[in-house]
């Protein structure tokens, strides 16, 4: 157990769930907490990241950093998906092995299941059939990752979990149209919809000085301003681009896929509760370790003595495989049924239209989360009063 002075590294504490997680630890009372920008700590730099860990000695690590996006993302820019976060987490677990981390928490994602998974999707269908091909590159580095952990607890005697949550949403979203996920991209261009139909060409400009579009601020955009007809003109045709028209969204796909969504501080929530309260020894089976002797000790880790340099699990274990534990509500609805939220969340009154020829993505991703309420966690904030949450940080950004 970790105690309330031990320091704790949140690797992407600015992030969705990063930012959650650290906010969550401090309301526990965990305040000896680390945090390092991008700018300040480049992760996929191995010596840097060395450095790090040489300066900090943390006593645990919530790995929350991650390269990530939407569909369209994962398509544009797949060998980054791979490759930027597969440096993070070689960089991040293999340091903090290499300095005595008594717990590691890894984050993944849901991606990581076959896309034709059996529904809702249990841990054990993990690599049991082909990925969905949009999102391959992002799963697989998540898979690697899970891996990891699990390898590392087998060979050496760690404690390190691996949480995979379903999709996520809340403070802190990433709402920019190039790269961001569905949730946000769709209540940012239902939002710029309207404000199109309203001449609201003022909130227009705050919105996009907050997050331009492709370089295009919202510079000219005063109605007096000698610019406003050419530059008002260049933004309609950037945004026309991502499906935002005069009082009309289009949004990619058929509206029909099923997807699960957890509200980010809910996440933050599970999360911080399995970094305190479960041990990988607790996700295996006690006894298993117990009946070979295998060492178990009081913080949930392995005695080395009894593991390092085995490579690989005793016999007397058999296989273990699928540690890692599931995220979500077990609940799920349609995009269609989604954008419906998103319409009343945000009052309008336009049209919302489907492009069948843009891809779906995986046609339904629900998970199984009888493991974690096993383990004594379940959610708490449900998706019709999220969405609303969500819209009303959104504005308030907006004047920050």
């Amino acid at each position: 157990m970790l105690s309330k002075d031990s320091k704790i590294y949140v690797a992407g504490h600015h992030g969705l769930v990063g930012s959650a997680i650290w906010n969550n630890l401090l309301q526990r009372g965990y305040k000896n907490l680390v945090g390092r920008s991008h700018k300040e700590l480049d992760l996929t730099d191995q010596l840097a990241v060395r450095h790090f860990f040489d300066e900090e000695r943390p006593d645990a690590v919530v790995l929350a950093a991650a390269f990530v996006g939407g569909i369209m993302a994962n398509s544009l820019y797949r060998a980054d998906f791979i490759m930027q976060n597969m440096k993070m987490q070689c960089n991040v677990i293999s340091e903090a092995y290499a300095h005595g981390v008594k717990k590691l928490l890894f984050l993944g994602s849901t991606c990581i299941y076959p896309k034709n998974a059996p529904q809702p999707m249990k841990e054990d269908c993990l690599l049991t059939s082909p990925l969905e091909y949009t999102n391959e590159e992002y799963a697989i580095a998540k898979i690697a990752g899970l891996k990891m952990c699990e390898s590392y607890n087998l060979q050496y005697g760690t404690n390190y979990i691996a949480v995979m949550p379903t999709n996520l949403y809340g403070p802190n979203d990433n709402f920019h149209l190039e790269n961001s996920h569905v949730m946000p991209a769709m209540m940012r261009k239902v939002y710029l919809a309207k404000l199109i139909h309203d001449g609201d060409w003022e909130k227009i400009a705050i919105d996009l000085n907050k997050r331009p579009v492709e370089g295009i601020t919202g510079e000219g955009l005063d109605a007096h301003s000698s610019a406003f007809k050419s530059q008002s003109q260049k933004v309609l045709d950037v945004l026309a681009k991502y499906g935002i028209y005069d009082n009309k969204v289009v949004l990619w796909g058929t509206g029909t896929p099923l997807r699960e969504f957890l509200w980010s501080e809910d996440m933050a929530d599970a999360s911080v509760h399995v970094l305190l309260n479960v041990n990988f020894s607790d996700i295996i089976g006690i006894e298993k370790y117990s009946s070979v002797h295998y060492g178990a000790s009081t913080d949930g880790s392995v005695d080395r003595n009894h593991s390092a340099g085995r490579g690989g699990a005793l016999p007397q274990l058999g296989e273990i495989r699928n540690c890692h534990i599931n995220v979500g509500t077990g609940k799920e609805l349609t995009i269609r049924e989604l954008s419906e939220l998103v319409v009343k969340a945000v009052g309008f009154e336009g049209t919302v239209e489907f492009d069948a020829s843009k891809p779906d993505g995986t046609m339904r991703k629900l998970i199984d989360v009888e493991k974690l309420h096993s383990l004594g966690w379940t959610h708490k904030v449900e998706i019709e009063d999220g969405v609303q949450r969500l819209f009303e940080w959104y504005k308030q950004s907006l004047s920050t």
